[in-house]
């Protein structure tokens, strides 16, 4: 009677135990697709929240530069997500673009330039190497590398100065297209490509002395070399400045502003000595003015990108196109091809005369 009694409240305590699994059983089951189905849910959203353009208040800390443009950023997405934004609609897209056509343009221009200017003995018959600059609408830059591969030197002359010029065109135009397609992509990545298209721009400054400069005081080596030491020094200074942390906040946009500006201001040094000794040459004058011309459209770029106009007056409705920095982009690009016309004019002007000017 015993054994049956404990064999009988054994078998309620397994059925108790049973009837626990199964209840714990049930419930578990019914809490792992529920998990699963969460996790999946919220992985779903957190993916499409990494796609998706949103508000500048929205934006991490690193990313706000620009109080004035509302809507359409990226925010620290993927890097090959960011990549293929290139090809997509958002406040970056034109600032990418404008640099990038730059660029190529650039590219185009050095080819072209290196077909049509080899070393100078071997000009004659070069003329219709690469015709395709037609296709830019600029006969004034044919007609004036025609003049070139036309002329007569009395030596040959370094075509170097001008090749650093076109190569900080393209570093300035390139770094500063890969910086505004990728900055989005991690705080780090921001700051390393921040600082690359500071230096881009220092350099397409300094580059841009090195034409005029070498030049114009061809045949006067000592202040020749002085003016193109000054100008480097003064570009690796800005560099230096460009690194620290906080030169690339948003802060610091008018002293960044200042800066460059300041920088290309100094050329003003060297174009009024040109006058000074060249005053009768058609070309130093010529020159002077496509200088004075490429310096305004820097300038007033610089002015926009500090002011931050007009997106300032109506925030929000040049989220996509037309605010200050893709007008500084454009202006950027206009002054260096300004700069590439006055570099033929020197070349030319040195291929005719020599140092017999000096």
């Amino acid at each position: 009677m015993g054994r049956s009694s404990a064999q009988s409240s054994s078998a309620k305590k397994l059925s108790s135990s049973l009837v626990n699994c199964e209840e714990d059983y049930h419930g578990l089951t019914k809490y792992v697709p529920e998990s699963i189905s969460y996790g999946a849910e919220r992985l779903k959203r957190e993916v499409k929240k990494g796609y998706e353009l949103v508000m500048y208040h929205a934006l991490p800390e690193h990313l706000k530069d620009n109080e004035f443009i509302l809507k359409h950023y990226r925010s620290e997405w993927p890097l090959r997500a960011s990549l293929a934004s290139i090809f997509t609609i958002h406040n970056e897209t034109l600032n990418i673009w404008t640099h990038l056509v730059g660029f190529f343009v650039f590219m185009g221009l050095t080819i072209y330039t290196a077909m049509m200017m080899p070393p100078v003995g071997e000009l004659p018959g070069m003329m219709h190497r690469l015709p395709s600059l037609q296709q830019l609408r600029w006969q004034t830059v044919t007609d004036e590398l025609t003049n070139i591969v036309a002329s007569e030197p009395r030596k040959a002359i370094s075509r170097w100065p001008f090749f650093v010029f076109l190569s900080g065109a393209m570093f300035c135009l390139l770094s500063s297209s890969v910086c505004h397609l990728l900055y989005c992509h991690s705080e780090r990545m921001a700051r390393f490509l921040l600082q690359l298209d500071y230096i881009g721009i220092a350099y397409l400054i300094a580059a841009s002395f090195y034409p005029p400069v070498y030049y114009t005081f061809l045949c006067n080596p000592a202040l020749r070399n002085t003016y193109l030491t000054g100008i480097t020094c003064l570009g690796l200074l800005t560099v230096a400045v460009s690194l620290m942390p906080k030169f690339q906040t948003h802060q610091f946009r008018p002293f960044r502003a200042i800066l460059f500006a300041s920088m290309g201001i100094s050329g003003i040094i060297p174009c009024v000595h040109k006058l000074a000794l060249h005053w009768g040459e058609p070309a130093a004058q010529t020159t002077f003015y496509l200088e004075v011309t490429m310096g305004c459209l820097y300038g007033l770029g610089a002015v926009i990108y500090a002011t931050r106009v007009p997106e300032r007056w109506k925030p929000g409705h040049f989220d996509i196109a037309g605010h200050s920095h893709q007008l500084f982009h454009i202006l950027v690009v206009a002054g260096a091809l300004t700069h590439y016309r006055a570099g033929l004019l020197y070349l030319k002007w040195r291929d005719e005369q020599g140092c017999d000017v000096i």
